[in-house]
């Protein structure tokens, strides 16, 4: 491989909200930042994102074009490129492959590689993700609200997402779909919930001029919907970590990275933040995080480089003359 600019401080896996923000604090802290990005953020699909404080409602392309200016007026490199390995060279020392036929060398690495989303296997849902099917009511409720709504159970946690979403919509209707059957005690909450049960598999989506108009039934039926809700699989993009060895922790949804509070894995100099270390990330939370990394990252590094200077000014000093 050929080497491009290097060796950096660090490089950073990913440049969604997470990435970024690692990245942002990082070059603010005078460090020499390479952010590698594959071009396939997990918000892709949606028109606007929601919830992150002055930037409610924001197209996530703008939001992602916003945080490259803003990295880069610090010096921060980005790459459009796909990290295909990294290799630990020693204690916090790693050489990073990319897929253009580029290495680098880092000192410390930030996987902020995010996950992809698993739809359940119903035609049409796919093509319409993001748009009227949906998964977050806290990402999207308010813009649907008051419509109605139709939930398809998750086999994981069941009827939940049917009880939170009446929060934006009285008009809610559960799928149990392929779910597990109801409990007693599952009937009873949504009855209080007012939520109707209509029994039956899943089969495909009814779409009138480019709007979702319903749910359609194995058996037939069409039930008159506007909006969807369906918990998605996550898959998260988590083979760099894998290959580093890097420990896991389990989850309802699945193995995890596990890290501390930092986003320390516990492979020595690499760190996971955002939807790398679990699904239920939201977008400010992952900018959240990546500031968290950045700032340990520097700290890190900075007392580092210290303790080793003065344990070489110490060795010098003690050297026979």
């Amino acid at each position: 491989m050929k080497s491009i600019n290097g060796p950096y401080d660090v490089v950073v896996v990913g440049g969604g909200a997470a990435g970024l923000s690692a990245g942002l604090v990082l070059g603010r802290s005078r460090r020499r930042v390479l952010i590698v990005d594959a071009g396939e953020p997990r918000n892709a699909p949606a028109a606007h994102m929601q919830g992150y404080l002055s930037r409610d409602g924001m197209p996530p392309a703008e939001f992602l074009a916003a945080g490259r200016r803003e990295v880069a007026a610090y010096g921060v490199e980005t790459a459009d490129d796909r990290v295909t390995d990294v290799r630990a060279d020693g204690p916090g020392e790693f050489t990073v492959d990319l897929a253009g036929g580029r290495s680098v060398h880092a000192r410390r690495v930030v996987l902020a590689t995010g996950l992809v989303d698993a739809l359940p296997d119903v035609p049409g849902l796919a093509e319409r993700w993001g748009r009227d099917v949906l998964h977050c009511p806290y990402c999207h409720g308010y813009e649907v609200r008051d419509q109605p709504f139709g939930v398809i159970a998750s086999p994981v946690s069941g009827i939940h997402q049917a009880l939170l979403v009446t929060q934006w919509s009285k008009d809610v209707t559960l799928f149990p779909h392929t779910a597990p059957k109801l409990s007693a005690d599952d009937v009873e909450k949504l009855a209080v919930a007012g939520v109707t049960v209509v029994e039956g598999e899943v089969a495909g989506l009814d779409v009138r001029d480019d709007r979702l108009a319903g749910v359609r039934l194995a058996d037939g039926r069409t039930v008159p919907r506007s909006v969807l809700f369906v918990e998605a699989g996550a898959v998260p993009r988590n083979a760099l970590a894998d290959r580093l060895g890097a420990r896991t922790q389990d989850t309802p949804f699945g193995p995890y990275p596990a890290v501390d509070a930092g986003g320390r894995t516990s492979v020595p100099g690499v760190w996971a933040v955002g939807n790398a270390v679990g699904p239920k990330v939201q977008v400010v939370n992952a900018a959240a995080a990546g500031y968290q990394a950045g700032l340990v990252i520097n700290h890190e590094l900075t007392l580092g480089d210290i303790d080793e200077g003065v344990a070489a000014r110490r060795g010098e000093a003690q050297a026979p003359a």
